[in-house]
């Protein structure tokens, strides 16, 4: 990766999943009865709405501009969850599947983009930094998943 375009077309990208993941965070939390599980689909909400910041801020630092709005393949998979929840009998359980489902994707994403080499140590270090906590999101949902079986 050599130019700033590039790098900032990069950072797009994964804002653009963060607001996807803050949407599905938000969606989560309407969908489940548990209040436990309600708090942390908010926190993580809000959690993905800073990473949307942090990384405006990295792509503005680039001299570009941030994309706005949802990916359309976010969209699509917020209405499966839409879907998935109304025909479900175990909201719980099935907002939890779709949730790991979404974490693991999202630590691709991170990876495959921290891999490609040339950010500033700055960005790099914000990188890995949200990557590691959607890895422990990850986890812990994972966790979460089994104690609903």
């Amino acid at each position: 990766m050599n130019t700033t375009k590039e790098q900032a077309a990069k950072l797009n990208e994964l804002l653009e999943k963060n607001y996807d993941s803050e949407i599905g965070f938000k969606k989560a939390a309407e969908d489940v009865k548990n209040e436990k599980l309600k708090q942390f689909f908010e926190v993580k909400a809000k959690e993905r709405y800073d990473f949307g910041h942090e990384l405006k801020t990295e792509i503005r630092n680039l001299g570009e501009s941030p994309d706005k709005g949802a990916s359309v393949k976010g969209k699509a998979h917020h209405m499966w969850m839409d879907l998935k929840s109304a025909l479900s009998s175990d909201k719980e359980e099935e907002v939890l599947e779709e949730v790991v489902r979404g974490e693991k994707i999202a630590v691709e994403d991170y990876n495959k983009i921290i891999k490609d080499d040339g950010f500033p140590p700055s960005t790099a270090n914000l990188l890995i930094k949200q990557r590691n906590a959607i890895e422990r999101t990850f986890k812990q949902v994972k966790d979460l998943e089994e104690a609903f079986d």
